[in-house]
């Protein structure tokens, strides 16, 4: 094997340790929380007593339990690539729709496009 060849392919890391969090990741990680805020928001915002109870608690709730399952890091269930990025679509959707039912949807738009393109660029990373 050549020097060349070598140098392209990253060393591994050792045992315990993972890959320094890029500025990408960070920002995926704060379009997560928003998405969940936003559920609520729009639960405790846009059901009448006592559903807004229900759906402002239970929205965000039901994200982040998907996510658990399919789309973090240490998910529960391994499924493929492709399957993890139409959840993690899915729940970025539901936000987006959520900003939108509530009359903001500048708001919706903006989070959308930074929320879709943040998890394409954080997805090419981890395939890479």
């Amino acid at each position: 094997m050549s020097e060349s060849s070598s140098a392209s392919t990253p060393a591994p890391l050792p045992p315990g340790t993972r890959a320094p969090i890029s500025p990408i990741d960070l920002l995926a990680f704060l379009c997560e929380l928003f998405a969940f805020a936003s559920l609520a928001i729009w639960g405790f915002a846009l059901w009448p007593f006592p559903w807004n109870i229900v759906a402002g608690i239970g929205a965000p709730v039901l994200a982040i339990l998907v996510w658990a399952l399919f789309v973090s890091p240490r998910a529960v269930i391994a499924v493929h690539p492709f399957v993890r990025a139409v959840v993690e679509l899915f729940v970025y959707v539901a936000a987006t729709i959520a900003w939108w039912s509530m009359g903001l949807v500048w708001v919706g738009l903006i989070f959308g496009i930074v929320a879709v393109t943040a998890g394409v660029l954080a997805g090419r990373r981890r395939l890479a």
